[in-house]
């Protein structure tokens, strides 16, 4: 490498050091209270401290919102390393489902033929449905609104912090020619050599810095459009909320039903927890313990139900799944004929739909009258 080489690079490093100097002190003297500060006018001031503000509250939704759907930190740590090692994030369960699988495994171990067991099996069903929806909802609400706000925050918010931090420099070295220019006509012993240096170089430090102005501006004026866009995210958001609060009524006020709850003709015939029907073999047990005197005991089942053989109509108040082939299955709203058999338990009559028999849980019948 010949001298000229060298020294056309040290001539670039020296001036480049001296830059930074000149913007350091000149960043000192403004904060000293020493040195004039070119002001931007009052619309693009304006339009920094929008993108200033848009950036703050996009990060505090964005880390609300994450806390929303997961409010467990250790498992939002996880998504965010596999975020951060662009894997897939594991498909987790619910706590809905896992509510609900436990209910109905509850419920087929006390017997789905009892009131108690089909009450668990429907309750867990409907919770698992709820986990469905909430699954879906989150799912919504990551692609249509935490998503975007990343987007922004990841790549037209870093670009404008990068302009900005660009146009400030460009101030500095502005702001820096200016004092030089002064300094030098104060100054009578300056050359007039020195003098057109220095405006020369404001010149160009001026032309630089209205650039850079306009490119700033160009790009905090797009944060219209981003509000915009953020707009329409939040309603996506909120109608996904709705979809997911307007599954979960509907899954309940659909379970309630089932339960009897919201049945009018079911105004006599409630369905109790842990009171329904039994067996034979554990309304004989059951019955023959003492009940505590402190405990709460379930209305009684009023049922008007038919003497020996005497046959009478009957609807079906709810689903009923045959545990064998001594009982008959059951579609809630169906119309049976049922009547008692001797040596049958009372908690339970016999049914016959055409060519079909067996008995069924009296609790889950409307008997119609004489």
């Amino acid at each position: 490498m010949d001298l000229n080489s060298l020294n056309a690079k040290f001539k670039k490093v020296a001036g480049g050091a001296s830059t930074v100097f000149n913007r350091a002190v000149q960043f000192t003297e403004e904060k000293l209270g020493t040195a004039e500060k070119t002001e931007l006018d009052a619309h693009f001031e304006n339009l920094m401290q929008r993108s200033d503000k848009t950036k703050y509250w996009s990060e505090i939704l964005l880390k609300h919102t994450d806390t929303l759907l997961q409010p467990n930190p250790n498992l939002r740590m996880e998504d965010l390393l596999y975020e951060k090692l662009d894997k897939k994030k594991k498909d987790r369960t619910t706590q809905y489902e896992i509510l609900g699988n436990s209910m109905v495994e509850a419920g087929n171990d006390f017997g789905p033929g009892t009131s108690y067991g089909n009450a668990l099996v429907k309750c867990g069903q409907s919770q698992i449905q709820i986990g469905n929806a909430e699954r879906d909802f989150v799912t919504s609400t990551v692609n249509n609104f935490l998503q975007p706000l990343s987007n922004f925050l990841e790549g037209d918010m870093k670009t404008i912090l990068k302009e900005k931090k660009i146009l400030e420099t460009k101030r500095l070295d502005l702001d820096a020619c200016k004092s030089r220019v002064r300094k030098a006509k104060s100054q009578s012993s300056t050359q007039q050599d020195d003098i057109a240096k220095a405006e020369s170089d404001l010149r160009v430090a001026q032309s630089e810095f209205d650039r850079q102005a306009e490119i700033t501006k160009i790009l905090l004026e797009g944060i219209n459009s981003t509000h915009a866009h953020h707009l329409k995210c939040l309603n996506e958001f909120i109608e996904a909320q709705m979809t997911f609060f307007a599954q979960c009524q509907q899954y309940m006020s659909d379970l309630q039903k089932q339960l009897g709850s919201f049945d009018p003709e079911a105004s006599t015939t409630n369905y109790p927890v842990g009171g329904g029907p039994s067996n034979n073999n554990t309304s004989s047990s059951s019955s023959s313990l003492p009940a505590p005197s402190n405990t709460y005991t379930p209305p009684s089942i009023e049922v008007t139900a038919p003497t020996p053989t005497e046959k009478r109509q009957a609807k079906a108040l709810y689903d009923y799944d045959a545990a064998d082939s001594s009982e008959l299955s059951l579609l809630a709203d169906e119309l049976i004929m049922v009547y008692r058999v001797q040596g049958l338990d009372p908690d339970w009559l016999m049914a016959e739909r055409g060519s079909q028999r067996g008995k069924v849980p009296v609790t889950y019948l409307k008997v119609s009258g004489k």
